[in-house]
Formats: structure tokens, sequence, C-alpha cells
């Protein structure tokens, strides 16, 4: 599915806008509200499946549910 796709399956109700930023080079940075949580750059590797969604429950803590969950 991706991690566009991840995010808002399971955040949708949460999520005010997603940008899909086309890059160079095999940019895939993942910021959420200013804040990196994601970047090849810095990993020297694309992110594992469902890694970035784990990333963006843990930044948006326990106290927001996944979407259905509430």
């Amino acid at each position: 599915m991706g991690a566009a796709g991840d995010l808002l399956g399971a955040y949708q109700h949460v999520i005010d806008d997603l940008a899909l930023v086309m890059g160079d080079r095999g940019v895939f940075d993942v910021v959420v509200d200013g804040t990196t949580l994601y970047s090849k750059a810095e990993t020297g590797r694309h992110a594992e499946p469902g890694e970035v969604l784990d990333l963006f429950a843990a930044h948006v803590g326990p106290a927001v549910p996944r979407y259905g969950e509430e």
C-alpha cells in the first residue's frame, strides 16, 4: 500500500493535509508539522513496510487511536 496509504488508512480522522512532493535523487522524507519522522538520506535506506506508520503513531502518541479504534 505504501506509506501514504498506511497513514491515511490508520489516521484519516486526524490528518488534515497530506502532500506527496516529487523530488529528485531518490529523496524520501516524512515530515509532520515541521518534525522529520523519517529521512532516507539520514538512514541510507528506504523505509521498511509499516515503519513510517509506526513512527507516526509514536509521534502522535497513544492518546490518538487509529481509525476505527476510537
